[in-house]
């Protein structure tokens, strides 16, 4: 159970951050915590390509978002409701 809520606790701080880093904003916590959440597998994957593992938790955070920013950046890449500049 405890790890079940860290791993939310990590997903919800990661697509926070990814959010901020890739428009400034983020879809609202639960959103976030699912692409977070998601961009932990993504990352974990990209990041496993290149020979690398996440050890701890420094390196949990970072790799989920990694990944939330792949994510997003994927996911924007392809919606219709991109912003004007």
């Amino acid at each position: 159970m405890g790890s079940l809520i860290w791993s939310l606790l990590i997903g919800a701080i990661a697509g926070w951050a990814a959010g901020k880093i890739m428009s400034g904003h983020g879809f609202g916590i639960w959103v976030d915590m699912i692409v977070g959440i998601v961009g932990a597998f993504i990352g974990g994957f990209v990041l496993s390509l290149f020979g690398f593992n996440a050890y701890g938790m420094v390196g949990q955070l970072i790799t989920s978002i990694l990944g939330a920013v792949i994510l997003l950046w994927v996911v924007r890449m392809f919606s219709n409701n991109q912003a004007k500049p």
